[in-house]
């Protein structure tokens, strides 16, 4: 019974300070990530202003291929939705729609999570030529953290950064061919 007790107040000890913890870690976070894509600037946002294009490079749609998606609007203008379902706990339910679109260089978009959580993230793709027919593509997340979930934002850079960097290098590789 000693024992038990013991870890109980060991386990006890670790939430009380996590939750302090959370208490000093901001709640708001922002990942950002870039590449350079050996392509004009004008054919590469042509890509990646259609949100359907994430099904050939996004790491998180690729996740779960037999995923319900659902869309509403015209792709690649200011407020096409897209939705997902997946019985995936990984990759769940959530709902993306272009909020601001300027033309040849950035896209805006309201990702809204419903499950594994529930959140919102504004994401952000923007195109800037570098030389010739060359290419940076920045795609970066925002977005804040409710107490004491936000704890976790000690990890986001490094979670989703990686992610995005997957991403980033799927859409090189298929634009590159």
């Amino acid at each position: 019974m000693k024992i038990l007790l013991t870890i109980l107040a060991i386990v006890a000890g670790i939430i009380v300070l996590l939750l302090i913890v959370a208490l000093f870690v901001k709640k708001e976070y922002e990942v950002k990530r870039e590449i350079t894509i050996n392509r004009p600037k004008g054919s590469v946002f042509d890509y990646i202003k259609f949100l359907k294009n994430q099904d050939n490079y996004s790491k998180w749609v690729m996740a779960d291929p037999g995923m319900l998606k659902t869309y509403a609007g015209v792709d690649g203008t200011v407020g096409f939705k897209y939705a997902w379902d997946s019985k995936d706990k990984n990759v769940g339910e959530g709902e993306q729609e272009i909020l601001k679109l300027t033309e040849g260089e950035k896209v805006n978009i309201e990702v809204r999570f419903v499950r594994p959580f529930e959140g919102i993230g504004l994401a952000e793709m923007t195109t800037m030529p570098v030389a010739g027919d060359q290419t940076r593509v920045s795609w970066g997340m925002t977005g804040k953290s409710k107490y004491p979930m936000n704890i976790t934002n000690l990890f986001i850079d490094g979670i989703l950064g990686k992610d995005l960097e997957v991403s980033l290098t799927n859409l090189k590789n298929i634009l590159e061919k």
